[in-house]
């Protein structure tokens, strides 16, 4: 795996691991796919467009969000795969059925850290070709993925934060 922590200043470089494992984890356990983790790179083009993104924000001793990214085909045979059942892809259902995903992997991802933080109920957003815009002043790595359906990312745009102790 390429070492990408000389471009990441400012960003928790913990995190790569611990979430290349919570992909693996829960796409092999809970959609029964496995997945292969191509080069993680740092996002040169915030304007990178995606059909649909499953968005979880992270505060307390982490700040920044992760974002579960998908052309929309690849989404469509994912969440049939994991839900059972095909869903149309402005129905709730497939929605609930992508924030659900995203919020596995960032939840086990945020236990394997061991970090005080906490993580927000996902937001989903759905359309073709939206972009969902990092932190100013902190580098989004990107971890492509690959499986029998398709390819998809996870966008990391996560720094510690200093919590301040109550007295």
């Amino acid at each position: 795996m390429p070492d990408v922590t000389n471009n990441t200043e400012g960003l928790h470089v913990k995190l790569i691991p611990a979430f290349i494992e919570s992909v693996r984890t829960v796409f092999q356990t809970m959609v029964r796919v496995k997945v292969s983790i191509l080069e993680p790179h740092v996002k040169k083009d915030s304007r990178e467009c995606h059909d649909v993104s499953g968005v979880i924000g992270f505060s307390g001793a982490l700040r920044g969000s992760a974002v579960l990214a998908f052309p929309q085909k690849t989404a469509l045979d994912l969440v049939a795969r994991f839900a059972g059942a095909e869903f149309a892809p402005d129905s709730a259902d497939f929605a609930d059925a992508v924030g659900e995903l995203t919020n596995m992997i960032a939840g086990t991802a945020k236990s394997t850290l061991g970090e005080a933080a906490g993580i927000s109920t996902p937001l989903v957003i759905l359309g073709a070709n939206h972009s969902v815009p990092p932190l100013r002043d902190l580098p989004c790595l990107v971890i492509p993925c690959r499986c029998e359906y398709g390819d998809f990312s996870i966008e990391l745009n996560i720094k510690r934060h200093a919590v301040p102790v109550a007295a």
